[in-house]
């Protein structure tokens, strides 16, 4: 019969919004506001799976994200796996099914949409319970700006499951009031279904938003900075562990309290009660009054709360103390409980002595509080005794732990700690705030927990092969022994080798559990062990999610620079560097490229040309030990750098081998910009923060990519000063403007920055602009250079010419094992600092060997012949029969307009050693002569530099 279990009123869910469902192919209803799991447990449903291992059947055990059992395939509205029943909202016409562990990708493409946004805020506050809305309304109301997010479709985190009294009325009446008042502050955002699953250093926290199916975009993720934060992420209740505790019917106490006064659920009929803690009696008072049979309350303390005695005294339940729950029966659903005494301080059991029919199973071993999110970014944890849990430490990381996540298990001191952990976070980030009035909650006296063993002892199963640990994953009692007995003692390895704490729930309801099991197992305490590492995601995260809308065409964008379109208008075809589109040459009516690449070389040798070279990775570095921190990347000497000056530098890993080169600029006593090349700049930005991040936490420096902001333009060739002059107010004359200087000033009327930076070995400017510029000083230039026949040029040009000049270019003519001295730059290599990346490298015998590949020149023979890049080398003139010894290849080759011929660069085993003489290449069948030249074709001597 449909909604059997569900009683005829309460509940939070909307019953004039009937919903139907498919579960297992079954139809079924529920109601809006139900979950999966509550809207199937509603019509009877306890199994949903069976177990990834050992194909055992499963039900659903909690209400929330800690389920370990209850995962689901959703077909409908689009498939979607490994969801958890708990927390899948219901939705008319879904169609699911019970996931054994596996599920299945949709073959259609998704046709929801995702993005995410960035945020900002003086105080997040995670979890919208007791202390989470007291801390987000304490702190709204000093005036800082609030981010808070839940991940529940409403406010009111336990309050809602527990049918609790604030100020003599319903707790829900105080929870809307909050949430009214958050919504009326200017500076407050409330993030509904937004689920903080990342917490990283410098409070930076990722969440994830599920704004429903209907919603123009599906998902959405918060990159959010905070202040200060907040953690009121509550607590899970643990399980208990016990031959066959894994039947479906076995469920948390507490969820079964939720289901109850949340969804107006009984989860079954007559019911067992098993606990080591007060906590499972109010949920055994509330299920009784709701009219579930409570067959009897096992606890296995010695002494019972007076309190709640009476109240099951009043209705006439029984309670068995000093007893445990030794094994369950059953197949698809538990049909009864065994129960046994215990004796001798808890650590063995007496035979069965009771069998007690029911067809639910409640348990409560005690709460963990959630640290997950506390432990992300480097928080520590200490095992507390009379909670039997690990608490967050609290530390100067600007992370306030409040409520249950702090150990506070009472309402009233969950509003209590949450209104002083919001006062503290607003007046952090200088605002006055004071902890206001707090409604009255009243609590019972709470008893002392349990402490026994951490498994329960029973005849039935003595090494605890069906006493599972962890659910999600198959593992018992016996896989813990196993690993302590080949020699595990760390929370860690035992963690690999049993899986426990590895699936989609990371060990909510097992972390703790198995390291009380762990440490009973070794006869240590519990605080010697300690608990495994917390890692992000909290909770799962689809890659759709994650990905955003960088997916089909924007997963890999296409990015261009401010003059992309006159680039266009002009008849460039483009090359792809990195993720740029580049203007590769500029041709003109009947030619081709070789014609077009020939023509361009001659306006910069003999007039102007100019390029768009804004694609160059431009990285802003500020901070007090800026200059140090550059000598430690740098092979050359960065710290003599005058502000106003630039420095060519060449960057290694830590082989000695080179990265990245490019130029640095001092801007100011503490800021530098480095300039990277253009497919490189996101990974030198990336090495460059895990130095700062991981090695050099002491250095004060920060690094920002500014290569979007600026728009930049090289002007080359002899008449590139004529040009410049013509549009800017700097005075572009040799002596008062050198080589390597840098000047601010305007050019078309625009603030630019100018350099004297060559790439070309003709006299040369890069002059920058703010991007929006970037068109309209280009074309200002264009005009003003026509008078000398100013010619736009593109990349194959630029190589072209820098190769002329014998001018590497990082990744074509190096390949990850080429060191600065194999390219002759052993100036770039500093003999006066006591260390930086790769210094150690260039000592080592195999660094050091005369015979390494050399960066030499090549001039074929035949004048006519361009040597083809990546051929390769061999000494001999003819080739003997395979394996042919190699010299090196050729890493760029070009035909030349000055030198009147092709050339090439190469890498070549001792390359400098054998100039002048003949090596050959083998092309077409036929081997090329070619005479081993110095790397610098043209203008040997440098006398263009300055026109």
């Amino acid at each position: 019969m449909s909604n059997a279990f569900r009683l005829a009123r309460g509940g939070r869910i909307d019953r004039d919004r009937p919903l139907h469902f498919r579960f297992d192919g079954r139809e079924y209803q529920g109601y809006r506001g139900d979950t999966l799991a509550s809207a199937l447990l509603a019509n009877g449903v306890h199994g949903v799976t069976t177990s990834i291992k050992y194909g055992r059947p499963r039900g659903i055990m909690a209400a929330g994200p800690e389920e370990p059992n209850a995962l689901v395939q959703v077909e409908k509205p689009f498939p979607e796996p490994m969801l958890t029943a708990t927390t899948l909202a219901l939705r008319d016409g879904m169609e699911a099914a019970g996931l054994p562990g596996r599920g299945s990708l949709a073959t259609e493409p998704d046709p929801a949409r995702y993005d995410a946004m960035h945020a900002h805020c003086d105080v997040l506050v995670v979890g919208a319970g007791p202390a989470g809305l007291a801390a987000a309304v304490t702190a709204a109301r000093s005036g800082a700006r609030v981010i808070l997010a839940d991940a529940d479709t409403e406010s009111g985190g336990s309050l809602l499951g527990t049918g609790e009294l604030l100020d003599g009325a319903p707790a829900t009446v105080w929870v809307q009031r909050a949430v009214r008042e958050l919504a009326a502050h200017p500076e407050v955002r409330l993030l509904e279904r937004t689920t903080v699953f990342g917490h990283y250093e410098d409070n930076y926290a990722v969440a994830v938003q599920h704004r429903g199916d209907d919603a123009p975009s599906r998902q959405r993720i918060w990159r959010i900075r905070a202040r200060e934060i907040v953690l009121a992420t509550g607590a899970h209740e643990r399980p208990l562990v016990f031959p066959g505790n894994d039947r479906p019917g076995t469920m948390l106490a507490g969820s079964a309290r939720t289901y109850l006064h949340r969804y107006g659920v009984l989860p079954g009929s007559r019911a067992v009660v098993f606990t080591t803690n007060d906590s499972a009696y109010a949920a055994a008072i509330d299920l009784h009054d709701a009219g579930v049979d409570i067959a009897a309350i096992v606890d296995a303390r010695d002494v019972v709360s007076t309190y709640w005695a009476s109240l099951c005294v009043q209705r006439g339940i029984t309670i068995r103390h000093s007893a445990t729950v030794a094994g369950t029966s059953g197949t698809e659903r538990v049909t009864g409980a065994y129960l046994a005494n215990l004796s001798h301080g808890a650590t063995h059991a007496m035979n069965v002595r009771r069998v007690v029919r029911c067809d639910l199973l409640l348990v409560s071993g005690g709460w963990n509080p959630a640290v997950q999110l506390h432990g992300q970014s480097g928080g520590a944890v200490r095992f507390d005794e009379d909670t039997a849990s690990f608490l967050p430490e609290p530390d100067d990381r600007r992370v306030r732990s409040a409520g249950a996540a702090a150990g506070a298990f009472t309402t009233a001191a969950c509003l209590r700690t949450g209104a002083d952990a919001g006062a503290e976070a607003a007046r952090a980030c200088g605002f006055a705030a004071e902890p206001g009035t707090l409604p009255d909650a009243k609590h019972p006296p709470v008893l002392a927990g349990y402490r026994g063993p951490w498994f329960l002892p029973s005849p039935i199963d003595n090494e605890g092969g069906t006493q599972f640990v962890d659910l999600a994953r198959d593992a018992t009692v016996a896989d813990i022994r196993r690993a302590v007995g080949a020699g595990m003692d760390n929370v860690e390895h035992v963690k690999r080798y049993t899986t426990i704490g590895t699936a989609h729930d990371q060990g909510k309801t097992s972390g703790t559990t198995s390291t009380g099991i762990i440490a009973e197992l070794l006869g240590r305490d519990v605080a010697d062990i300690g608990t495994t590492t917390s890692r992000a995601p909290y909770t799962p995260v689809t890659f759709a999610a994650l990905a955003g809308r960088d997916r089909g065409d924007l997963y890999d964008p296409i990015r261009v620079t401010a003059l992309h379109d006159w680039h266009v208008e002009h008849g460039a075809p483009f090359e792809n560097v990195g993720q740029w589109k580049r203007p590769w040459y500029y041709p003109r009516r009947g030619e081709d490229m070789e014609a077009a690449v020939l023509r361009e070389c001659r306006a910069v040798r003999t007039g102007v040309g100019m390029q768009d070279v804004s694609t160059l990775g431009k990285i802003d570095v500020q901070g007090p030990d800026a200059a140090e921190f550059l000598d430690l990347v740098y092979t050359n000497k960065m710290s003599t750098l005058r502000v106003g000056r630039i420095r060519y530098g060449v960057m290694c890993t830590a082989d000695g081998m080179v990265f990245d080169d490019g130029t640095l600029m001092r801007t100011a006593e503490h800021r530098y910009l480095l300039t990277t090349t253009s497919g490189n700049a996101a990974a030198v930005l990336e090495w460059l923060e895990d130095w700062l991040q991981t090695e050099w936490t002491h250095l004060r420096v920060h690094l920002t990519s500014v290569t979007e902001h600026w728009a930049t333009i090289a002007l080359a060739g002899p008449h590139s000063r004529d040009v410049l002059a013509r549009v800017t107010d700097i005075d572009v004359d040799n002596d008062a403007f050198g080589f390597m200087d840098w000047r601010d000033g305007t050019v078309a009327g625009r603030s630019a920055r100018v350099c004297r930076i060559s790439f070309s070995g003709e006299l040369a400017f890069e002059i920058n602009i703010p991007w929006w510029y970037g068109r309209e000083v280009w074309e200002a230039l264009h005009d003003a250079g026509k008078r000398f026949g100013i010619t736009p040029y593109g990349t194959e040009t630029m190589h072209v010419l820098r190769a002329e000049k014998g001018l590497p270019i990082v990744g074509q003519d190096t390949d990850g094992t080429v060191t600065p001295y194999d390219l002759g730059m052993s100036w770039a290599v500093s003999k006066k600092k006591d260390d930086f990346l790769g210094k150690r490298s260039f000592s080592r015998v195999d660094t050091a060997r005369s015979d390494r590949k050399h960066l030499v020149g090549l001039l074929p023979r035949d004048t006519g012949v361009v040597v083809p890049e990546g051929s390769q080398l061999v000494a001999t003139t003819e080739l003997p029969a395979p394996p042919v010894p190699m010299l090196g290849h050729v890493t760029s080759s070009y035909r030349s307009s000055v030198l009147g011929q092709g050339f090439s660069l190469a890498l070549v085993k001792a390359g400098r050693e054998r100039i002048g003489e003949t090596i050959y290449s083998p092309v077409g069948g036929r081997l090329i002569p070619l005479e081993v030249t110095e790397p610098v074709f043209y203008d040997k001597e440098g006398a263009r530099r300055d026109g």
